[in-house]
């Protein structure tokens, strides 16, 4: 493209309906970034100037009339090709492939280069201006992709997409179903997809059926050139609603017999049971395959069998039964098929009990694809045994971002965290899982960066090393608006990602605990962070505001055409969590003030209102301002009422709030508290590190432990009002060198009076200095405990022990040694507490415990006896051949003691138990052992790999002083 003049774009008629359709996109691409739309030929190239020559070399023969040197490229899967060459004296650009996709995707990477985002409809990405297109010479290839199927799973899609398609885009078509998503729906979708160079698609199921929901779904996916299959519980090409909506299931009583007939379409009882109802059964799933024989479109089959409504199989677990259902799924595929089942892609994903059947010995046939499925929060349950010969069907990874279930569903923003997805799927393609991708997007719209950057890895993992995320990031921000953000919005997309690893939005109101006895308590109106340890809840809540602040900032300098993308993409995301992560920090603290009885509990009251109301604003221009209102309807999935059983009944602990599988608006749950207030002015006072008040309270008043080595925020005691008057206040106390920042002062609400010691003046030893607070009539004395230890020169360098412990980010060790090829890297920014060390190369092997790669943590301890070391993990499983996931530690040259992390937590990703909930919920897993230290003085802290998938993000030693908190002590000083 120069002078106002584009090249024509030519195509043969012979070359695949995909192929055809793409060329076509690309003429709307050169137009939408230059103005100019070039002429489109069908089987004649123009005689003069250049052209642009698109067409697969198996079905074009206009491209193999060039006579290309296709070496790399012919017989190989999805490989693209575009070279400019001079021909009968005329420069032509050659836009090709080795089949359909591969010419699809060399199509989709020019739109890609001239600035045509492939979020360009989803999310209204304008492109990027160019007035003049030129191509480099040479040969470009995208190369041919590391993972064969690369794909998505539309899921959990009620209320967003489920309200928003059908009124966008039309009722489904099938009688009395009109929420189904029609084919110009996923004619959408599937053009996404190829832009991303994904090719496969597991359908939407809530309550939808792809094939009856349009009878132009399955052509359409063909025409695009979409491999189709169907999800882990839909076996046999058919949709479980395919059944559900035209079976009625027969009653039995406790000894099997029908008590009420049921019926099915196949003269059977109705009940999706191999057991009772096998040849109704294995007659439905026949038409799943005749369908997809007769319609000619591409597939891959699920095979297997599970409940219909994502559950384990009514007939039991039986692996015998499970046998018999496999074999009568390939018997059905050769009758039907004609063909030898091996030639017929098929796969079988062993999502949640499915898995037992594996572990415990039963093998589909060599040619399926064998599933490996995460633990639906992005922590893969099992890898391949390489021990194992290989399987010609290979292995096949389903991952995801969106999931409803036990523990609790995330569905609403997007939650992932580019590193630890990197991590989890290096691991995977290291194991040899490459035959199949599939991860569960949700809504599609929502979660586009951890969809791009799962697919862009997928195609070429070697061209995403470590080293290489903060470019992919740069370059995701570039793609969508422009260069001149790049870097800026690369980082804070990057820091949306590092916030967004603490807790899941819809957790921020569950506190769990786990009792004396080892039970898990969930308490779903109290708030995750403590309120009064470490400043935790205000420092999360002050760095989510500060990102709101900078992505403010980024896009008040876009252009005016970007800025609905960038609230699509950005904005809203950023926004929203800052003022719900601003919601819970004031209505729990409204919460614990009012207990205490403070005034300024109403004003939070308020504050927590109005941050509701901020929530729906948000939601609201997000539907009706946003892109001229297109996405009216699609921002309303409810997250704040999570738990609110009074209102929607048993599920609400881990449902998102519905009725009769119908969404509710949100409430704020738990409700804020507003108290009376006493006529005239009434002294109260608070101290940091509890959630006491005095007057009042029968435990003594007394201040964190001050420490010259302390790392933790200074200490501090709120003087507050609990009365309507405002009154004056004094602190008197005998120590000078002990300094308070506001002394005297007069309260309205409340003061916070913060302390710090001259540590050049204060006494040698442990102080004790009573500060006597008075105001209003009364008093009440607050104890400060200063220990000014001495720390001997003797002792070196490293960690120091203050406030009752010594916290260290794994990343920082004091040596980090090698062994046996195996050594520990790190990984920034992984999880909730940033970086982790994990040990890599990840295909290592077990070592005995003291044998493996080490890292060490010198440190200086004032306290002798016995000490815990807890030991904050990623929340991985026990996805090796042999059991359990397991460390080693110990201080100096004591007996490392082993923990493996599974049998000492009890989590069960296969069962979903109650402590797998917790793993995931709090994202860690936190475990502990007991050691002894012989007296004060230096002492190194040694953590052992015993198995090579632990990944290691903080180790706090407590020697009596450690306090209750989500994210335990920030880290100590290091001298």
């Amino acid at each position: 493209m120069a002078g106002r003049k584009a090249a024509p774009l030519v195509v043969s008629s012979t070359d695949h309906p995909g192929v055809v359709r793409a060329a076509r996109d690309l003429q709307a691409d050169i137009e939408r970034v230059t103005g100019v739309r070039p002429g489109l030929y069908v089987d004649h190239v123009p005689a003069v100037g250049e052209v642009v020559l698109i067409g697969s070399l198996d079905a074009s023969p206009l491209v193999r009339a060039v006579g290309l040197d296709t070496t790399g490229i012919a017989g190989r899967w999805e490989t693209s090709l575009t070279e400019a060459v001079a021909r009968s004296g005329q420069r032509t650009l050659v836009v090709t492939g080795s089949d359909q996709r591969g010419t699809i995707y060399g199509i989709y990477e020019i739109s890609r280069q001239i600035g045509v985002s492939p979020w360009y409809w989803w999310d209204d990405v304008p492109p990027q201006h160019r007035d003049e297109l030129h191509v480099l010479p040479g040969r470009h290839s995208l190369g041919t992709p590391a993972v064969k199927y690369r794909g998505l799973f539309i899921n959990d899609e009620n209320p967003a997409l489920g309200t928003w398609a059908p009124a966008c885009f039309g009722p489904g078509l099938a009688p009395g179903y009109p929420g189904g998503f029609n084919h110009a729906f996923y004619e959408k979708i599937f053009e996404t997809m190829l832009r991303l160079r994904a090719n496969y698609l597991w359908p939407a199921v809530w309550g939808r059926a792809f094939a009856e929901d349009d009878p132009l779904n399955h052509a359409t996916a063909k025409r695009y050139g979409v491999v189709m299959g169907t999800s882990h519980e839909a076996p046999m090409m058919r949709g479980i609603e395919e059944w559900n909506r035209h079976a009625v299931p027969a009653v039995r009583d406790a000894d099997g017999t029908i008590v009420t007939p049921g019926h099915d379409p196949y003269g059977g009882t109705g009940e999706w049971s191999f057991r009772h109802n096998a040849d109704a059964v294995k007659a439905y799933w026949a038409d799943g395959i005749r369908r997809m024989v007769t319609q000619d479109f591409e597939g891959v089959v699920t095979v297997g069998m599970r409940g219909t409504g994502d559950t384990r199989l009514p007939d039991g677990d039986s692996i015998d039964l499970m046998r018999d259902i496999l074999a009568a799924e390939r018997k059905i595929l050769a009758d039907v098929t004609g063909r030898d089942p091996a030639t017929v892609p098929q796969v079988w994903t062993l999502y949640t009990e499915v898995m037992r059947y594996w572990v415990e010995g039963l093998r589909p046939a060599d040619d399926v694809t064998v599933v490996f499925p995460d633990d639906n929060w992005g922590n893969l349950r099992k890898l391949p045994d390489p021990g194992l010969p290989p399987r010609p069907g290979g292995y096949g990874l389903y991952y995801h971002f969106d999931f409803v279930g036990p523990g609790r569903c995330y569905k609403w923003n997007d939650t992932s965290v580019i590193a630890n997805t990197w991590e989890q799927l290096n691991q995977a393609f290291e194991y040899g899982i490459t035959r199949l991708w599939v991860a569960n997007v949700g809504d599609f719209k929502g979660n586009e960066l951890p969809l791009q950057f799962f697919l862009d890895y997928a195609w070429d993992p070697a061209a995403l090393p470590l080293s290489a995320l903060p470019t992919w990031e740069r370059r995701y921000a570039e793609q969508n608006f422009g260069a001149g953000v790049a870097d800026e919005l690369g980082a804070l997309l990057h820091d949306y990602g590092r916030l967004q690893a603490l807790r899941k939005p819809e957790l921020l109101n569950r506190h769990i605990s786990v009792t004396a006895d080892d039970a898990i308590v969930y308490d779903d109106q109290a708030s995750p962070y403590s309120l009064v340890d470490y400043g935790e809840l205000d420092r999360v809540t002050d760095q989510w505001a500060e990102l709101a602040t900078r992505a403010r900032q980024i896009g008040d300098r876009l252009p005016a055409a970007a800025r609905d993308a960038y609230f699509e993409l950005v904005q809203y995301e950023v926004a929203s969590m800052a003022n719900l992560h601003a919601l819970r920090r004031a209505e729990f603290t409204n919460i614990l003030y009012a207990g205490q009885g403070r005034a300024p509990a109403n004003d939070l009251a308020d504050e927590a209102e109005a941050r509701f109301a901020q929530d729906l604003a948000l939601a609201d221009r997000f539907n009706t301002d946003i892109a001229g209102g297109k996405w009216r309807g699609f921002q309303m999935q409810p997250h704040i009422d999570y738990g609110d059983v009074a209102r929607y009944g048993p599920d609400a602990p881990w449902q998102q709030p519905q009725i009769n599988n119908v969404a509710l608006p949100d409430v704020l749950f738990p409700a804020v508290r507003r108290i009376p207030l006493a006529v005239d002015g009434a002294l109260g006072v608070a101290v940091d590190g509890s959630t006491l008040s005095w007057p009042g309270a029968a435990d003594p008043a007394v201040l964190p432990e001050f420490s010259p080595f302390q790392s933790q925020p200074d200490q501090y005691l709120d003087v507050f009002n609990r009365g309507s008057k405002r009154f004056t206040y004094r602190l008197r106390w005998g120590a000078p060198w002990l300094v308070a920042d506001k002394p005297a002062g007069v309260v309205d609400g409340q003061v916070r009076v913060t302390f710090h010691v001259d540590w050049r003046q204060a006494p040698k030893g442990t102080t004790t200095v009573p500060v006597v607070v008075t105001g209003a009539g009364e008093s009440v004395t607050v104890r400060a405990v200063v220990a000014n230890r001495e720390l001997p020169a003797a002792w070196g360098h490293g960690f120091v022990e203050a406030n009752g412990y010594v916290s260290v980010d794994a990343d920082h060790p004091t040596a980090n040694i090698a062994a046996h090829g195996v050594t520990w890297q790190r990984i920034p920014d992984i999880g909730r507490h940033g970086a982790g060390m994990k040990p890599f190369p990840v295909t290592a092997t077990s070592q005995p415990a003291g044998s493996g790669p080490r890292l060490e943590y010198r440190m200086s301890l004032f306290t002798a006896g016995t000490v815990t070391v807890w030991a904050y993990l990623s929340p991985r499983n026990d996805v090796l051949p042999t059991p359990g996931l397991r460390y080693a530690v110990a201080f100096d040259d004591q007996s490392p003691q082993v923990v493996d992390v599974i049998a000492a937590t009890g989590s069960d990703s296969t069962a979903l138990n109650r402590a797998w909930e917790r793993n995931t919920s709090d994202n860690i897993n936190l475990t502990s052992t007991r050691h002894t230290i012989i007296a004060p003085g230096p002492h190194t802290l040694k953590f052992w790999m015993v198995d090579p998938t632990v990944v290691v993000q903080k180790l706090v030693v407590d020697t009596g002083g450690l306090r209750p908190s989500y994210l335990g002590p920030p880290e100590s000083r290091r001298l």
